[in-house]
């Protein structure tokens, strides 16, 4: 017996709005449960939609371009009921209320249990803006009265209010972002974050300022024909680092960044490590010096609270952290990403170490789920694989610092008597000025040299 089943967007995290950038499936298409339906690009991290039903693909209600949110349709499959089944009184239940976890993939996600009445919806294939003079696109099954069409602006409707998700609010908020002068593309002229982040883009491009009227407007950067001094090539940026461009372009302007320089003797961490890398192999770890500055960097924040804190979305409180997530930055063939290592005071050298070689695998194969990308108290970015002796890094918003680390090179060293080689590692220390002062980063990186010195004081 065949049924018609709905394939919907199972739960992303705070992520709305995401693009489609491949349909994996056609209408005709016999697809097994877990089959891969659509890959969906978020701010940093691409992740592939599973099949919770397997069949015949009847109707794909999406295409390359959408913007899909959790609970949207993706696919209708008409999935053919086992006889066996009818013969042992079993019946289809009209809603699913489990699924078995994909644990076998890389993508992590569970798909959702929605509610009959949800089912009962059919969900539209992709948010469509509203028409000049035409009413908004509506799903079957809304109430009849709807709002009245979005204008340009929120602000150009009397009395119109931005319509936003919590989190959107807090990230427009972060970024200075006036969300009654931003054009909602999600469903019933919803605003997504990719629309705060194109408006500020826009913004940018024009010589306006993202802020609200008041702030400081930038000068536009002229536009050069370069072609008219000899041969040019164009080719367009990946998606990441254009939403990353925006993001970073958004933390300069509204964070007052100062670096802090400073080096840490790692001869005897150097030595430890070399020492720990035979049991390590034996446990098919790849043991890098990271997972030691990670630890040393919880260390640190533990003793000064401040680093591990974010601004309140008024600017006038702080708000401490008593979690430790570290956000390390990786160099992807698409461009920057950073993702998060959770609970870092909790795990071992080796955990770490096996984290950080699994996630950063799925990072460069583009295959991080939004999870991955959240959370973070802290950042690393370490370029001493490539060279460098020092460099600024930005602050991720909403951390209020970032570390940057260059190469380590031997250098000699007076110790009283004489100069003995030992290994200096340089350090970047980039803090935003309103939560933190040079006396404190200073400090920080004072402190953080000593625990690299000598890890063992992370027992004390």
């Amino acid at each position: 017996m065949a049924s018609e089943k709905k394939v919907l967007v199972p739960d992303i995290g705070d992520f709305s709005g995401v693009e489609v950038i491949e349909v994996l499936v056609s209408e005709g298409d016999r697809i097994e449960v877990e089959s891969s339906l659509v890959t969906l690009e978020s701010d940093k991290a691409t992740m592939e939609i599973p099949s919770t039903h397997a069949g015949l693909v009847k109707a794909v209600a999406v295409k390359v371009g959408d913007t899909i949110s959790e609970g949207d349709l993706l696919v209708v499959v008409e999935s053919e009921q086992e006889e066996k089944e009818e013969k042992e009184g079993e019946r289809e239940p009209a809603v699913e209320t489990s699924v078995e976890d994909d644990n076998g993939g890389d993508d992590d996600f569970r798909p959702p249990e929605p509610a009959a009445e949800e089912l009962e919806t059919v969900q539209a294939p992709a948010p469509v803006a509203a028409e000049p003079g035409g009413e908004s696109h509506r799903r079957p099954g809304d109430k009849a009265q709807q709002p009245p069409p979005v204008a340009a602006h929120p602000s150009d409707v009397p009395g119109g209010v931005a319509h936003a998700s919590p989190s959107v609010r807090a990230f427009a908020r972060e970024l200075g972002v006036d969300l009654t002068r931003v054009q909602g593309s999600g469903r019933k002229g919803r605003i997504t974050r990719e629309d705060v982040q194109n408006h500020i883009r826009q913004m940018i491009k024009s010589g306006g300022a993202a802020a609200p009227a008041g702030s400081l407007r930038l000068p536009a950067v002229p536009e050069i024909d370069f072609s008219q001094f000899g041969e040019v090539e164009e080719q367009p940026l990946s998606r990441i680092k254009r939403i990353s461009g925006s993001h970073l372009t958004a933390c300069w302007l509204n964070i007052p960044h100062v670096t802090q320089f400073d080096e840490a003797d790692i001869t005897g961490l150097e030595a430890f490590r070399q020492a720990q890398k035979g049991e390590a192999e034996r446990q098919e770890i790849k043991l890098t010096f990271m997972p030691f500055l990670m630890k040393a960097c919880v260390g640190a924040l533990q003793q000064m609270p401040e680093f591990n804190s974010s601004l309140s979305p008024d600017r006038e409180t702080l708000l401490y952290k008593r979690y430790f997530n570290i956000g390390v930055a990786v160099d992807t063939p698409n461009g920057l990403t950073v993702p998060v290592i959770r609970e870092v005071d909790r795990k071992s050298i080796f955990t770490l170490a096996r984290e950080l070689a699994e996630v950063s695998g799925r990072a460069r194969e583009g295959k991080l789920a939004p999870a991955d990308l959240q959370g973070g108290c802290f950042s690393i970015s370490s370029l001493g694989g490539i060279g460098g002796t020092a460099f600024t890094p930005i602050v991720n918003a909403p951390e209020v610092a970032i570390l940057g680390v260059s190469r380590s090179s031997m250098q000699p060293v007076w110790n009283g008597n004489e100069f003995t080689p030992r290994l200096i590692l340089p350090l970047s220390l980039s803090y935003d000025h309103r939560v933190i002062d040079g006396a404190q980063a200073a400090r920080f990186t004072v402190l953080l040299s000593t625990l690299l010195a000598d890890i063992r004081r992370l027992l004390l």
